[in-house]
């Protein structure tokens, strides 16, 4: 390992005694599927979403990595995402805050260089407000709801919004933006609704960059992109389009280690609730993860884990720290304790743990556990 990557690993990536869980991130995959992007998306500017600590990956790793190859912005969710990923990131970069502030959180805002994006007519007077105080401009970004309904300024204010930012003296205006709600589904109408609306608010700023290209947006062509887009789950490796073969090089492996394996008679119950009966004989192996690993419950009796290529299926309920797999497709004796098994890799991918957990690739991606250890290669 590289100095260079072992410098970024955090003490969740130092050896753990008798780990049980490893789990490998490639920052290599994570750098050539932004490069990726950004050429898709180029003469625009790809950004970075690193909230929710990089989907779970390791905010500072992800973003040190991606500061590598050129990204200069980068979104978090909330503000205290943003206090800790600031002192890692280059003097150059741009540091967003996708939810905006809390009350009394502004003026630690100001101090720390980092821009809130506006969602509302009230962030936007605080915010104002704190730049008049302060004697000082500063930097935003405005979010307009454009038929999603969770963030951004409503339709009913748009007019309002639009006479605050020509009438302010204290904030500049950085970009104007909105998200797709549909973007994984490229034949939704919805898409071209939001661009529509979209283009109506970037209308109304002559002269004010716009934003609106996620992950999915990137890949319904140039007249999404706008100035800038900011892609989230395909850097980790999800597929950004529901409907077709993944474009993304997979980042992330997980491998569990067997606990102990047996064989049982036809009429065995297995796990929690004996909610699930073998017809004939059959051997088991229980290995060391379960949900609160991030393995879902929903997975019981559904999902599988591999070995060499060979599936095997989950048997019975997953439980908080283990589950049990039927092994009868291995020659016995294949597996023992500390054998390790894939649950995400070259045989199965997010996608497919997903659709066995009835979820999507973000909740999988995203509850991965502590517990694991972690790798950085």
């Amino acid at each position: 390992m590289s100095g260079t990557i072992a410098e970024m690993q955090n003490p969740l990536a130092e050896d753990i005694p008798g780990a049980t869980g490893f789990l490998t991130i490639d920052l290599g995959a994570l750098g050539r599927n932004y490069a990726k992007l950004a050429a898709l998306a180029a003469p625009a500017t790809t950004a970075a979403v690193v909230k929710a600590d990089a989907y779970g990956l390791g905010a500072v790793q992800v973003a040190k990595t991606l500061a590598s190859k050129g990204c200069r912005n980068f979104f978090v969710a909330q503000f205290g995402e943003a206090l800790k990923l600031k002192p890692v990131l280059p003097s150059d970069a741009r540091l967003f805050v996708l939810n905006g502030l809390q009350p009394g959180a502004e003026e630690r805002c100001a101090s720390d260089g980092i821009i809130p994006v506006i969602n509302s007519v009230e962030q936007w007077d605080r915010w104002d407000e704190t730049a008049r105080i302060l004697n000082r401009r500063l930097p935003a970004a405005v979010q307009f709801d454009t038929g999603m309904s969770r963030l951004g300024v409503a339709f009913d204010h748009r007019a309002d919004m639009e006479s605050l930012i020509k009438a302010s003296q204290h904030v500049d205006v950085l970009f104007v933006m909105s998200h797709l709600a549909c973007a994984d589904e490229p034949e939704n109408e919805q898409n071209d609704d939001q661009l529509s609306e979209m283009l109506k608010v970037a209308e109304a700023f002559p002269g004010v960059p716009h934003c609106l290209a996620n992950s999915g947006g990137v890949f319904l062509g140039k007249p999404y992109h706008g100035a800038l887009v900011r892609p989230g789950i395909a850097l980790y490796g999800g597929s950004p389009v529901g409907t077709s073969a993944n474009p993304m090089e997979p980042v992330v492996r997980l491998d569990i280690a067997v606990v102990q394996t047996r064989t049982v008679p036809a009429g065995t119950k297995v796990g929690y609730g004996g909610s699930q009966v073998t017809d004939k004989e059959t051997r088991l192996a229980t290995i060391a993860a379960g949900y609160a690993d991030g393995l879902s419950r929903a997975l019981s009796s559904r999902g599988a884990v591999y070995f060499n290529g060979v599936r095997l299926p989950i048997v019975g309920r997953v439980s908080m720290d283990s589950m049990t797999v039927d092994i009868s497709a291995l020659p016995e004796g294949t597996l023992t304790l500390g054998s390790r098994v894939e649950v995400l890799g070259p045989n199965q991918t997010l996608e497919d743990v997903a659709r066995d957990a009835g979820t999507i690739s973000y909740e999988i991606l995203t509850s991965l556990g502590h517990r694991y250890q972690r790798r950085y290669v």
